[in-house]
C-alpha cells in the first residue's frame, strides 16, 4: 500500500487529526499517548508514555518546567532527559523523542 494511503487510513482508524500530533489513549492498557509520526515519505504509529502516570506530580512525569518547582522536579526531568538521549536524539521516529516532548 502507498505511504500516503497507509498514513491516512491509520489516521482515520485512530481517530489522529493528522501527521507529528500526539494523542491521549486513555483506554489503551499500557500506553499513555500515540502519534502517527511522519519524515519524509515514511509513516509510523508510534505509542509511547507509562499509562496512569500523572504530568507534574512526583510519583508522575515531570511535566514542563514551573516556576517555584521542586529541586526533586527538576532532577527528575533533567535524569529523564540523560538516560534517554541518545533515543531523543533520533528524531520524530523515536518513542522517546514524543514521550519528551509530550511528558517531561
Amino acid at each position: 500500500m502507498p505511504h500516503a494511503r497507509r498514513g491516512k487510513a491509520l489516521m482515520k482508524k485512530h481517530r489522529l487529526r493528522g501527521y507529528n500530533k500526539p494523542k491521549a489513549t486513555p483506554k489503551h492498557k499500557t500506553k499513555s499517548h500515540m502519534v502517527l509520526a511522519k519524515k519524509g515519505h515514511t509513516v509510523k504509529l508510534i505509542r509511547f508514555g507509562q499509562q496512569g502516570k500523572k504530568i507534574g506530580t512526583l510519583s508522575g512525569t515531570a511535566g514542563k518546567p514551573k516556576k517555584g518547582e521542586s529541586a526533586r522536579m527538576k532532577a527528575k526531568r533533567k535524569s529523564f532527559k540523560a538516560r534517554h538521549a541518545k533515543n531523543i536524539a533520533k528524531g520524530v521516529m523515536s518513542a522517546a523523542y514524543w514521550a519528551d516532548k509530550v511528558k517531561w
